[in-house]
């Protein structure tokens, strides 16, 4: 009996999250949807993050294991929403090189900019 409850109450909290989102403004869905994690990040940071794990700094390698962990997330979102492989086979440390040269020439653009660059770059392949 407590599962059968559990079920309705978790059907009625996901009708009223949808409800709420459907139910937005115009204004709102206006708006350009916020960037979250180390997609916001500058490439200049990232650029810190790649040198201090070449050169074997404990703090750069976490800090490029989070860019690492940030890309595979996005990317698995776009295989999902867009059902095909957007990296067309490429690895995550082959995107991450491609993108380090993209951030070594601007470093004022932010992770996500680069790695959207690198998703048009390879979707221009067939």
């Amino acid at each position: 009996m407590k599962r059968s409850m559990r079920g309705v109450a978790g059907a009625a909290c996901a009708c009223l999250l949808w409800a709420a989102i459907a139910g937005q403004s115009p204004a709102l869905a206006d708006e350009k949807p916020a960037l979250l994690g180390y997609g916001v990040k500058s490439c200049d940071d990232f650029i810190t993050a790649w040198n201090e794990r070449e050169q074997g700094v404990d703090r750069g390698i976490a800090e490029y294991r989070r860019y690492q962990d940030w890309l595979a997330g996005f990317i698995s979102g776009l295989n999902l929403a867009t059902g095909q492989d957007v990296l067309r086979g490429a690895d995550t440390a082959g995107a991450l090189r491609r993108i380090q040269v993209h951030c070594s020439t601007k470093r004022k653009d932010d992770f996500f900019t680069a790695a959207m660059d690198l998703v048009k770059l390879l979707s221009q392949l067939r």
